[in-house]
């Protein structure tokens, strides 16, 4: 079996949730403490074995290559004020990975964003990984579980958790079959069912492990009312044919597509900061009791 190589994270999306912020502003580039919520996603694919990254732009989005590239006069400036630290850390950021773009010339849905890597993936297994979740694990990163899942079953795998009942409308969530400690048959996704008709808790959280079969798949799903091709599809014809697993993946989730989740986030890997740690926490502390 081929070793998972390359990843793919679309990142071609407005981000009206954000708005302003977002109106010039990527919402992949929006920080949590100081790291842009895309350079979380490419840390934690590095970090899971990847060395090859195609990241799947929209119009608007330069600062984000601009972000893994070398900043020569930034660097050179550095240099000369002695910052060490700093100038290792922008030297680290170009370092990661090779990383590599490729336009979504129109926004019509996440299988046709996923089908602009064909060409790169070149017929290999692979991971797609989408921004709006960022997973804190610093004994085994998502991705790295995901990818261990894949290798021990040969089949695609969805990374999933469960979520509470009241919030499985929000979700992709997965209608199990046989389910053996974390994996789970997938038999089928119910997209954001209304609420109390979801047929678990386990939600899809935009983390999966595929072969390059997917592409073929995408090619036959139809497109929806408004002319968008689900990934969501394709993964269902892939379920009835080969089979495909969710993973209940261990580590603490944050939807950092939604401005609770995005909030929380900044909190916690605040609190995680040797140097923002204790000065935050006695704020919060102060706070906490003014709140009714």
């Amino acid at each position: 079996m081929q070793k998972v190589r390359k990843a793919v994270i679309p990142a071609a999306g407005f981000g009206t949730r954000f708005l302003p912020a977002t109106k010039a502003l990527p919402k992949e580039m929006l920080p949590i403490v100081d790291t842009p919520t895309l350079q979380y996603v490419v840390e934690e694919a590095v970090a899971s074995g990847v060395t090859e990254i195609l990241i799947i732009l929209g119009k608007n989005k330069k600062c984000i290559e601009d972000h893994f590239d070398i900043a020569v006069e930034l660097e050179q400036i550095l240099e000369r004020q002695g910052k060490k630290d700093y100038l290792k850390m922008i030297r680290d950021i170009a370092d990661m990975a090779h990383i590599h773009y490729v336009r979504q010339k129109e926004m019509n849905g996440s299988g046709k964003a996923v089908l602009e890597a064909e060409a790169f993936i070149a017929g290999e297994p692979f991971a797609v990984m989408f921004g709006d979740d960022i997973v804190y694990n610093p004994q085994k990163p998502c991705l790295a579980q995901l990818i261990g899942a894949f290798e021990n079953t040969g089949k695609c795998i969805l990374g999933c958790q469960e979520v509470p009942e009241k919030e499985t409308f929000k979700y992709g969530i997965v209608k199990p079959g046989a389910v053996k400690g974390r994996y789970s048959e997938v038999k089928q996704i119910v997209e954001k069912p209304a609420p109390g008709t979801a047929p678990s808790r386990l939600a899809s959280i935009g983390r999966y492990v595929f072969t390059a079969d997917i592409f073929d798949l995408i090619k036959q799903s139809k497109p929806s009312k408004g002319g968008e091709v689900y990934l969501t599809d394709a993964i269902e014809m892939m379920a009835a044919s080969t089979g495909v697993y969710a993973y209940n993946f261990e580590g603490r989730r944050y939807d950092v597509g939604d401005k609770q989740g995005f909030l929380e986030a900044t909190i916690e890997y605040a609190l995680r900061d040797e140097v923002l740690k204790d000065g935050l926490a006695d704020y919060l502390k102060k706070l906490v009791p003014t709140l009714d």
